[in-house]
């Protein structure tokens, strides 16, 4: 039986990234940090940090997709260059194949998606370390991943709400739903997957992060229904409703659906891109609102990191 569900786990692992690729040496730019905390879920750590980079300014933390690494996610994902025109430090943690032959984070593990346990731990212990020595402003840390590093930004945001000021999930998946979510929709209330959520912390009532959700519609690898469910897990957490205060339409025909708090405040957004596959969307060229290298899982479309950014609040 452990052999068989060893075998369902990989193979869940290889559909999130159906095109394998040999993992990618660290960027120019990345540095590996260790010693960073005990690191219970035994991942890598590596940060890009602008020169002259000054104290109380936000962190990002970026997780990368299954056979995916941390250089391959600085270098591709358009983040890098944000870091730099927005002043703000950057953390790539990275899973092994020690951990997962896919070398995809463990977002399906119990032991690893719960507060105080495994990878999620792991992570954590990066935005620590992250806030003492980059001086980074813990008010404004947030976290965004690709794939499985989609689920596990669920994962973070679930587990230590406290800590994360807000999320984008890019082709991910909600929290704590397992590997079936990616295949097959689910019938849940939008009150069950809240609950999901308030289960990692009995007696947390707030404040909740604010999330940003990408997808695109033809994803044949995490279906887009997951953008719903995420949707709805996240409108419930905040006790908002899963009708759009606004739908608006952005360059190359993405449709945005913003949900609002009763003040108006956009607590949960929801991006959807037409056509587009499994992968992240990006905008090669020198714009602002252009970032990114195409590749494996990084599809030419619409710089969904400068608009992730931009509802983070990051160029105000």
């Amino acid at each position: 039986m452990r052999i068989r569900a060893a075998l369902t786990v990989l193979a869940a692992c290889a559909a999130l990234i159906p095109g394998l690729a040999p993992p990618a040496q660290a960027a120019a730019g990345l540095t590996q940090v260790t010693g960073f905390g005990s690191n219970p879920g035994a991942l890598r750590m590596y940060s890009y940090v602008p020169a002259g980079l000054p104290a109380g300014r936000p962190l990002i933390v970026a997780l990368h997709g299954c056979t995916q690494s941390a250089s391959a996610y600085y270098g591709n994902s358009g983040w890098s260059k944000y870091a730099d025109l927005y002043a703000a430090a950057l953390v790539f943690p990275e899973q092994t194949s020690a951990n997962n032959a896919l070398s995809c984070f463990n977002w399906f593990n119990a032991g690893d998606i719960a507060r105080g346990r495994g990878e999620a731990l792991s992570i954590k212990q990066m935005v620590d370390f992250a806030v003492a020595r980059y001086g980074s402003d813990p008010r404004r840390v947030y976290v965004t991943g690709l794939s499985a590093g989609g689920a596990m930004t669920t994962v973070m945001l679930a587990a230590y709400p406290d800590v994360f000021a807000g999320g984008a999930v890019v082709a991910g998946l909600p929290y704590n739903c397992g590997v079936i979510c990616q295949y097959l929709p689910q019938s849940k209330t939008p009150a069950q997957w809240g609950q999901l959520v308030r289960a990692a912390n009995p007696g947390y009532t707030g404040p909740w992060p604010r999330v940003a959700i990408w997808h695109g519609t033809a994803d044949t690898t995490v279906v887009p229904a997951n953008a719903t469910e995420l949707r709805d897990q996240w409108t419930n957490v905040w006790g908002i409703g899963q009708t759009p205060a606004a739908t608006t339409t952005l360059p190359g025909g993405t449709v945005r659906e913003s949900y609002a708090t009763a003040d108006g405040r956009v607590a949960v957004e929801l991006d959807r891109v037409p056509g587009l596959g499994h992968g992240a969307p990006v905008d090669p060229g020198g714009a602002t609102d252009q970032c990114g290298a195409t590749g494996a899982y990084f599809l030419d479309s619409i710089c969904s990191s400068y608009h992730i950014a931009s509802f983070w609040g990051l160029n105000a």
